[in-house]
């Protein structure tokens, strides 16, 4: 007998422990050596199991819970596995197990647990620490979405949301990087860690930092898209969505990979996270396709320009080939020749004509059978499937019919020859036709890229000296001439003149640059030299970084696209069926010859139910629609934000530096003590030395401008929403609104007058206190953007509802309100109240927009459906939205809302005409029109009609290089 020691719990008495001695006594071979309250032992043979069960059903605990995390379970099968060893164990009571934690109750000690648990390949994370982890998040779209993944965090358990938004979330956990992301994932979304994220040692295993990749701007020095580390892949061998699924499925298998996505417009991969790119390539060569790593963007569009030709050529040869033999045999049987084997002469001319169709098959139609038989060979069936049987089939009757004709009645003894001919033609043209059209789809991004320039002026000691790009370093003076393109990003030393800067921002109008201004990499100099400093080289500069968001923009997915998906995931097996059934139907219920009515209407619904078009419908749009907004100066983080933007029905706007010019200006100055205008702004300023507000910004300037010497300040404190207040010459001083006077009890209504006379005028008075006690008011002006009132009157035009939103008195807010003829005004708002205000109306079903700046915009940026930051916004601002306007102007964002309804327009379009195109092809192919027409479709009409589908989605997506706004500026426009 073993002697055994447990511990019990929920023993609160002897009362209690006179029970669980009952309850023993009644079990064969077991004795009780001791029990109380703690613990018991006992001697005994009987399973264990059963002495835990007894002790249970009694209300009580025995024996020792450990609650272990655990690495290396990465599905399902994984914790199957574990939970057979535990079912296994006698010592093992109770169990639950998860991808990441065992909750195990049982006899056994926590080191044999362990020790069980290895054996199974798995390991058990020691003592782990709860740390924080921050993301950036891509695929959410609305509040509904948050909650999700919020359900999906606390599911998970170990998880304490800190922050949690469309964007972005911040989590104190004990999970590792890579199981969060897999989680996110999970949910359907995307994450990338912050670089910043600290992460203890234990949780670092096949994790790297991420650099943040930064897009920079006229004052900001920060638009960061999703992540930085990511890979571009070219692929090959893709002809269908099914593809684009088996692709997706055979890297995300890879260890390291974050997300990816596959463009099949462009047949490239974005792979973001931290795998083995060798590893990701051979997954995809295993996959049955091909793939080669773009190390840069110029490398990418040789190759791609070299592939593209390449198959545009391959294709219109073997189109020609097929053509050439299709064509006269059909032409034989329409003007009356035979196509029935009557004859031992017919036998022998077909029979011919078989072998010449073989061959064409094996070296024009090679790479259908291949690539299906390497779907097989993975489970998969793709577009080349369909191709394969259906011309397969037809060949296979047709020389069956050669060599046994008495095998078929003698109607039946017709061969299909021509037709394998011509749809392995038509189809392969289609082909051709499409890659010559998808070569069209990036044409705004090879102009961005072929604005950078190849060479650069150094000067060193005097010397002027042309060098190659790849020679130009940061800190090296460079020179730049009249007409020549800029070639690196850097701050003006000497000089003036105006540079061109509308592939960048869309803005018509040259920009003077002068000493310690910043020029960009491929704008144009329109005239006079410039001596210029280099800042950031290569893929540092601005343009460089917004080629990069362009091309992940490009790739990614809206959720149409995701439909799309999901619909080709199952549609070609759900063809295949269609077609044993229609020929199953025809054989057994048509007329005489069956066989042949079979033959051809089960050939026919496989041709023409190829999914080429359901697979390019969104990606050729989202493609071409990034790279139109690119020209227009607007940059886009995903497709998603395109498809939500399409929906907007309000438009919010932030006052200053939005509407207005972001330049405020000190108009006014009313004291009302023995200070001076001159002293009062002198101790005004010196208090907003301490401030990076925008008006004390214009305070400090306009005390320099008259030369006034500012005091130090001491004990700053800034209130949010309310003004800043500090120790100036040994003085307690305060400068605000309204609440911060109310707050300090600083009487203000002698001064009412001057206030709304102020505020009448359009500026912003602020109070200024010394001591408690009112001493001036200030107003300053921001003024008004001269095209802010006919985009707000566009915008409305466009049936959108604009309210502005400010923290700026409500007087002030109605009279600039009352320029723009703006009718919903919210005036007063704290800078966390911005957000409350977008929540509240879509409480009341507005979709709502919000156009913004500042750092106190951030959280209305994110909680909005969709968040525009002007580009000379701030860093966070900028970090916050789904688009990012180029240029300083309200004309971008109704740009970019009339962008967003034509692109998703033309996915509708695209994905209605694919829709409709199957859903009506593969009735009629199947022969519902038969009891009407008395005939059925031809396989080759039906290849015809699916390479015409191909070729009208691509060339329909291409329509939108064509965009224009409804607004288009002037050049006598102010700037």
């Amino acid at each position: 007998m073993n002697t055994i020691t447990l511990p019990l719990a929920n023993v609160h008495c002897m009362n209690c422990v006179g029970k669980i001695r009952s309850a023993l006594a009644q079990l064969p071979d077991c004795q009780i050596i001791d029990i109380n309250t703690k613990q018991i032992t006992l001697s005994c043979n009987s399973p264990l199991k059963a002495i835990y069960q007894e002790i249970k059903s009694l209300g009580y605990q025995v024996g020792f819970n450990y609650q272990l995390p655990l690495s290396g379970l990465s599905c399902g099968r994984c914790v199957a596995k574990v939970e057979n060893a535990f079912s296994q164990r006698d010592d093992i009571f109770s169990y639950t197990v998860t991808k990441q934690q065992a909750d195990v109750t049982g006899a056994l000690s926590e080191q044999t647990l362990i020790d069980l648990i290895s054996s199974l390949g798995y390991q058990v994370v020691s003592e782990p620490t709860a740390h924080t982890l921050t993301f950036s998040l891509s695929g959410l779209s609305c509040g509904r979405c948050v909650a999700k993944l919020t359900d999906k965090f606390n599911e998970a358990g170990n998880i304490e949301i800190i922050e949690l938004d469309k964007n972005h979330t911040k989590l104190l956990t004990t999970h590792s990087a890579s199981d969060v992301i897999a989680m996110i994932n999970d949910a359907g979304y995307h994450a990338f860690k912050d670089p910043n994220t600290v992460v203890p040692n234990a949780l670092k295993e096949n994790e790297e930092t991420e650099p943040t990749l930064t897009v920079e701007n006229s004052q900001s020095e920060a638009i960061k898209p999703t992540t930085n580390n990511v890979q571009q892949l070219l692929l090959s061998g893709m002809t269908c969505a099914s593809c684009v699924a088996s692709v997706e499925k055979a890297i995300k298998q890879v260890a390291g990979v974050e997300s990816v996505n596959v463009n099949l417009a462009e047949r490239t991969a974005l792979v973001a996270g931290s795998p083995n790119i060798e590893q990701v390539i051979q997954a995809v060569k295993d996959a049955g396709y091909g793939a080669e790593v773009s190390e840069d963007e110029q490398t990418r569009r040789q190759r791609q320009q070299e592939q593209n030709t390449q198959t545009f050529k391959t294709h219109l040869r073997n189109a020609c080939i097929a053509l050439g033999l299709g064509v006269p045999m059909m032409a034989w049987g329409i003007f009356g020749g035979s196509m029935m084997i009557d004859s031992t002469i017919s036998q022998l001319a077909w029979g011919f004509v078989g072998l010449i169709t073989l061959l064409l098959l094996v070296t024009v139609g090679k790479d259908f059978y291949i690539n299906s038989w390497k779907a097989f060979k993975h489970h998969r069936a793709t577009m080349d499937t369909l191709v394969a049987l259906g011309t397969g089939a037809a060949w296979l009757f047709s020389m069956l019919v050669v060599l046994k004709p008495d095998m078929f009645p003698t109607a039946a003894r017709h061969v299909y020859f021509e037709a394998t001919a011509m749809i392995i033609g038509l189809i392969t043209l289609g082909h051709a036709l499409e890659a010559r059209a998808r070569s069209q789809t990036s044409k705004a991004l090879e102009r961005l890229i072929d604005l950078q320039p190849q060479t650069a002026i150094v000067v060193e000691n005097g010397i002027e000296t042309e060098r190659p790009l790849s020679d130009v370093k940061s800190e090296m003076i460079l020179r730049l001439r009249p007409g020549a393109k800029v070639a690196v990003d850097g701050v003006v030393i000497e000089g003036n003149t105006y540079i061109d800067e509308s592939m960048l921002t869309g803005e018509p109008l040259a920009v003077h640059k002068q000493t310690g201004d910043k020029v960009r990499a491929g704008t144009i100099n329109q005239q006079g030299s410039l001596l210029f400093k280099a800042e950031h080289i290569g893929s540092d500069t601005m343009l460089a970084r917004i080629i990069q968001l362009v091309r992940q923009a490009q790739s990614s997915k809206p959720a149409l696209a995701r439909l799309a998906d999901t619909i080709s995931s199952i549609f070609v097996p759900s063809v295949m069926i269609i077609a044993i059934v229609t020929a199953m139907v025809w054989y057994y219920f048509g007329p005489a010859p069956s066989s042949v009515y079979m033959l051809v209407a089960a050939t026919t619904v496989l041709i023409i139910a190829c999914p080429c078009a359901l697979g390019l419908a969104t990606p050729m749009s989202v493609t071409v629609g990034v790279g139109r907004a690119a020209e227009l100066g607007i940059l886009i983080r995903d497709a998603e934000a395109m498809q939500q933007a399409a929906n907007i029905d309000t438009i919010v706007l932030d006052k200053t530096g939005t509407l207005t010019e972001g330049k405020p200006q000190v108009v006014s100055i009313h004291s009302y003590n023995n200070l001076s205008e001159d002293q009062l702004l002198q101790l005004t300023a010196s208090l907003e030395q301490g401030s990076e507000h925008p008006l004390a910004n214009a305070i400090i300037q306009s005390a320099k401008q008259k030369g006034l010497t500012l005091s130090p300040v001491s004990d700053f404190a800034a209130t949010a929403g309310m003004g800043v207040s500090g120790i100036v010459n040994a003085q307690s001083v305060m400068l605000g609104n309204e609440k911060l006077m109310a707050k300090h009890n600083i009487e203000i209504s002698q001064v009412q007058d001057d206030f709304d006379r102020i505020a009448a005028q359009g500026a912003t008075p602020v109070y200024l206190a010394q001591n408690n006690q009112l001493i001036g008011i200030i107003g300053i002006s921001d003024p008004l953007r001269s095209d802010s009132l006919s985009a707000v009157k566009r915008m409305q035009d466009m049936g959108l509802t604009v309210v502005m939103l400010t923290g700026d008195s409500y007087k002030t807010a109605q009279v600039i309100a009352n320029k723009l003829g703006i009718n919903d005004v919210v005036a007063d708002v704290l800078p966390d109240g911005k957000a409350a205000q977008i929540k509240q109306l879509q409480q009341q079903g507005k979709r709502v927009a919000m156009v913004g700046d500042g750092i106190n915009d951030a959280p209305a940026l994110a909680l909005a459906e969709v968040g525009i930051a002007m580009g000379s916004g701030t860093d966070v601002a900028i970090e916050s939205a789904q688009f990012t306007l180029m240029r300083h102007s309200l004309h971008g964002v109704a740009d970019a809302l009339e962008l967003s309804k034509a692109t998703l327009r033309n996915m509708k379009e695209n994905l209605f005409g694919a829709f409709i195109y199957n859903s009506l092809g593969i009735p009629v192919a199947a022969g519902v029109l038969y009891p009407l027409t008395g005939a059925l479709l031809s396989p080759v009409i039906a290849g015809a009609a699916m390479a015409l589908s191909s070729i009208t989605v691509v060339t329909n997506a291409n329509r939108l290089r064509l965009f224009k706004p409804s607004y288009q500026p002037q050049a006598t426009e102010e700037k």
